[in-house]
């Protein structure tokens, strides 16, 4: 899930940007970019929604949250968190561009908290009725175990 927001969500966003800056009316590579935030959207949907491991959310909204921490703290030193290395692959700069976007912008700070939230509810906590209850047998004489 945290791959997805940071890794998928970042690169979609620059695709966005410089899909809209190229071809202002819209082109193939916008459409693709759509349907990346799209297809993270939806996966972020269905694990909020979903009756999922609660930490199918803390930890992603952990991440985001002190992330838009260190960066309202120290702008400088969150940004050196995001790799842009003339080394790295294109597709992994183009989306720590884009996380850096998402980052500045404080959408990563909106997703952590909405992230958070679910984690709060007592239900995501509980076990699930499941159809086979362990329920114990009582013995049929009166005389316990102790």
């Amino acid at each position: 899930m945290t791959a997805a927001v940071l890794g998928g969500g970042g690169w979609a966003v620059q695709q966005s940007l410089t899909g809209a800056q190229g071809n202002p009316a819209g082109g193939q590579q916008l459409w693709i970019a759509l349907g990346a935030m799209a297809a993270v959207g939806l996966v972020v949907g269905l694990v909020v929604a979903g009756r999922v491991s609660p930490l199918a959310t803390f930890v992603p909204s952990m991440v985001l949250l002190a992330w838009t921490i260190v960066y309202a703290l120290d702008m400088n030193r969150a940004l050196t968190l995001v790799p842009d290395q003339p080394t790295m692959h294109e597709i992994v700069r183009q989306a720590a561009a884009g996380s850096r976007t998402l980052l500045s912008s404080g959408v990563y700070a909106l997703l952590g908290v909405a992230l958070f939230i679910p984690v709060l509810m007592p239900s995501r906590w509980s076990r699930g009725d499941d159809d086979e209850e362990d329920e114990y047998e009582q013995a049929s004489d009166e005389s316990g175990y102790y």
